[in-house]
């Protein structure tokens, strides 16, 4: 069997050198080069074979080399050729023949093509376009138990009209969606915008395109595209049904895989154990949904969980929100600080209850009785002598007042 492929490829070397020794043998251009966009952020590249191309049994393919937005080049037997790349700015590309041989210096010259950028003012399109993908679980359909939302946010552009109104779609494979619910800025103007419920799936490699659009009375506003690979937008949900027990001094922690599409084998998890007593992190990365913590018996435990895709199932995200932290453990004070909180209470608890005690039983007057306090000259007795002497008889009257502390009674005698 070697010695019959050898013999081929020498046979095929024979003949290229004899190819390539004729002068007259010539690689003519493609002709009828098109750039057509099919979708959002997508291009058709097409030509046809040159129908004067001479056929000396010679495999013939293409060079295409893109120019922009972004240079790009491969080589492809085919005659058409999708490509996907945002067109806010335009598109160029040319293609040319060329022999399949890579140590082949011929070719035909090149032919070109270009996409016109849509029309619109400078500085209107959106800015800072960012969206991001989650996973809820579907209670339409048991066919797809789950589904993949979609949100995304950006900013008015610079020299948009406060009039302008922008209007979001986004693409994935074969489907194209415009999105109907937004949010608004305080002129009213679309800046973000949510799908529940899309065809994004979170274990495809199709890559997300986004284009948004827009309208104005004072002025054309330019469209914007822009692609997202699904890894990189996904937001991995926290695990589910997180537990920890503990069994003297051991910490027993379990979960269960986040809401996903993915398996659970596809999934690695971080684990964050932090002893609110000391501030002291213990952190792990697992692959299991299990772990084992010796703790001690004085301090109290923050345990949290976070999930991300692993390599072996996509291409590796970010780490996913956080679990929500499960407090466990009780925080014991040394024995001197206890003495410092607890003999002060106590003395005051017993002073109050003792004061009550007092209170109730009037045992307070009855061990301290008040003090009398001195006579005071206008308490005492006061006696009053009047005398009258009336010019016609000489009757003599006396009159005695008699004022007593007690009951302020005042008596009075006349005599005559």
């Amino acid at each position: 069997m070697v010695p019959v492929l050898l013999i081929l490829m020498g046979t095929s070397a024979t003949l290229q050198a004899d190819l390539f020794s004729d002068k007259k043998f010539l690689l003519l251009p493609p002709i009828n080069f098109t750039i057509k966009a099919t979708g959002l952020a997508q291009v058709l590249l097409h030509w046809e074979p040159n129908p004067d191309q001479e056929q000396r049994n010679v495999d013939i393919q293409y060079h295409v080399k893109i120019h922009a937005p972004e240079e790009d080049e491969y080589n492809t037997r085919k005659t058409e050729s999708k490509y996907v790349i945002p067109l806010h700015e335009g598109f160029a590309a040319s293609v040319r023949t060329i022999l399949r041989s890579s140590r082949s210096p011929l070719a035909s010259i090149w032919v070109s093509a270009e996409l016109k950028p849509p029309p619109g003012s400078s500085g209107t399109s959106v800015r800072n376009l960012s969206c991001t993908t989650n996973t809820v679980m579907s209670s339409h359909t048991h066919l797809r138990p789950y589904q993949v939302s979609l949100r995304c946010t950006w900013l008015v552009g610079k020299g948009a009209p406060e009039d302008t109104q922008y209007f979001l779609y986004y693409r994935f494979g074969v489907w194209t969606e415009e999105c109907q619910e937004y949010s608004r800025d305080v002129l009213n103007r679309n800046t973000a915008c949510w799908f529940p419920r899309t065809f994004i799936n979170s274990k495809g490699f199709d890559q997300l395109a986004v284009h948004i659009n827009g309208s104005s009375k004072h002025a054309a506003i330019k469209p914007f595209d822009q692609l997202f690979t699904p890894h990189t937008i996904d937001q991995v949900n926290p695990p589910m049904n997180v537990t920890v027990e503990i069994e003297e001094n051991s910490l027993y922690i379990q979960w269960e895989k986040p809401v996903s599409a993915f398996p659970v084998h596809c999934f690695n998890y971080e684990l964050k154990i932090y002893n609110t007593k000391n501030g002291y992190f213990q952190v792990e990365n697992l692959t299991t949904t299990k772990f084992i913590s010796k703790i001690d018996d004085v301090s109290t435990y923050s345990i949290q969980v976070r999930a991300a895709v692993s390599s072996s199932c996509r291409m590796s995200g970010s780490w996913g929100e956080w679990s929500q932290p499960i407090y466990v453990g009780k925080e014991k004070k040394p024995l001197a600080e206890w003495c410092l909180i607890v003999l002060p209470t106590t003395i005051c608890f017993v002073l109050l209850v003792f004061s009550l005690i007092c209170r109730l039983c009037h045992l307070w007057t009855r061990l301290f009785p008040p003090v009398p306090a001195p006579k005071s000259n206008i308490k005492d007795l006061l006696v009053v002598t009047e005398y009258e002497k009336t010019a016609s008889n000489e009757t003599k009257i006396e009159v005695v007042s008699y004022v007593e502390e007690a009951g302020s009674e005042v008596m009075e005698n006349s005599m005559f």
